[in-house]
């Protein structure tokens, strides 16, 4: 289901949900009712207040998305922007790795129908249990993983000679070198993990080629509770192209205790994905062609006695998916033809004296049919099955 939310929210719930770091970065600002408020940076705190206010009224699991802006008071540069769209993503409800096969899935297909297959675009897949574990074998207590996933978070494991003194002061504080780690994300175990489910779960949908395990990939937000995964572009050129993961603990939060309630989410930006579609000459043509045609099928109305026919059949077709346009006043066929034409229309649709028969005709080839209108799921079956 389709939701959206406020653009606006109260700075109190990026301070519970995010931290210090993306706090830093938001338009903030006092409004005139006095209170603190900012622009929203991302959507998952304002979903999570959402559902946990109304979640007894929600079968479980709650599966959502939204696409909106967003907005971040940083520098602009490639692939990052002061203003933003987003594609979220998200599951509530559902403590199994059902959900995060679900939602991985989802973000691979998302990619594979813009033209990227796995020699593209890789999913790089880890747990925050992973280093628990390594905690666990070093003899730490596991309140320490916080600050260790946030020095991971930070450090560039192909300098690891050079580490900034502010960095290597924090592993003294943790008690580990920058080599320890390195080792422990170049061979992690996960035998008996859930993200080992989480892998032969999608190895069993057929999408194991996208997928790396990288435990380096630990993502920047605080609140991530298990399994989280980002894509990138496979040469590794650019920021995350999207990125997502379990966060069971943030509805209790937000709601100071009153709902816990399992949740993941996902989202991808646009100006990372713009920026992959630029630089990828099959998927941008596969994009250009998408916004040259104005439409799947123009209707040609051939015979103005049936306009009212053709009215009805254009919302039909609609209604079925297809994008469908036709002349908003009598014209010639010709003219209509080129109309088509101009629209970069794939498919023209002629209804003329044959009611309820008409003529599909493929502008690129000229080749044409006839089909009966009066069968409009069949005649939408037939329709997009000549569309690119």
């Amino acid at each position: 289901m389709e939701y959206d939310g406020p653009v606006l929210e109260k700075m109190e719930l990026y301070r519970k949900k995010s931290g210090g770091e993306l706090v830093g970065q938001l338009f903030d600002f006092e409004d005139k009712g006095g209170r603190h408020v900012a622009l929203r940076p991302e959507m998952t705190p304002t979903l999570a207040r959402m559902v946990a206010a109304r979640e007894r009224h929600y079968k479980k699991p709650v599966k959502w998305f939204s696409i909106a802006p967003f907005f971040r008071f940083e520098r602009p540069q490639k692939g990052r922007l002061r203003e933003f769209n987003q594609f979220n993503a998200d599951i509530f409800g559902e403590a199994g790795v059902g959900a995060e096969i679900e939602l991985i899935a989802l973000s691979i297909e998302i990619v594979r129908r813009l033209g990227f297959g796995p020699d593209a675009v890789r999913v790089r897949l880890s747990s925050r249990a992973l280093w628990s574990r390594f905690l666990a074998a070093s003899e730490k207590s596991d309140e320490l993983l916080p600050e260790l996933l946030s020095v991971i978070d930070k450090l560039d494991f192909d300098q690891l000679s050079s580490i900034p003194e502010k960095t290597f002061e924090r592993l003294n504080t943790l008690g580990v070198t920058a080599d320890e780690l390195a080792a422990f994300a170049s061979a992690p175990d996960l035998e008996g993990t859930d993200l080992q489910q989480v892998v032969d779960g999608l190895i069993a949908a057929g999408l194991g080629d996208y997928l790396e395990i990288d435990a380096k990939i630990v993502r920047g937000l605080a609140y991530y509770t298990g399994t989280v995964f980002e894509l990138f572009d496979a040469s590794a050129s650019m920021r995350a192209i999207a990125g997502g993961g379990r966060y069971d603990t943030l509805v209790g939060l937000l709601s100071d205790g009153a709902v816990e309630l399992p949740a993941l989410g996902m989202a991808f930006g646009d100006v990372v994905l713009g920026n992959l579609i630029d630089e990828t000459p099959a998927a941008s043509a596969l994009r250009d062609a998408a916004l040259r045609s104005v439409c799947d099928v123009f209707v040609v109305v051939a015979d103005e006695a049936r306009r009212n026919e053709a009215l009805a059949l254009t919302t039909a077709l609609r209604r079925a998916g297809l994008r469908i346009n036709l002349p908003l006043a009598p014209a010639k066929v010709g003219k209509q033809f080129q109309a088509a034409e101009e629209q970069r229309a794939p498919l023209a649709l002629v209804v003329g004296t044959e009611w309820p028969i008409v003529k599909i005709k493929t502008l690129a080839s000229r080749a044409e049919q006839t089909a009966d209108a009066s069968d409009l799921l069949a005649l939408a079956e037939t329709l997009a099955k000549f569309i690119p």
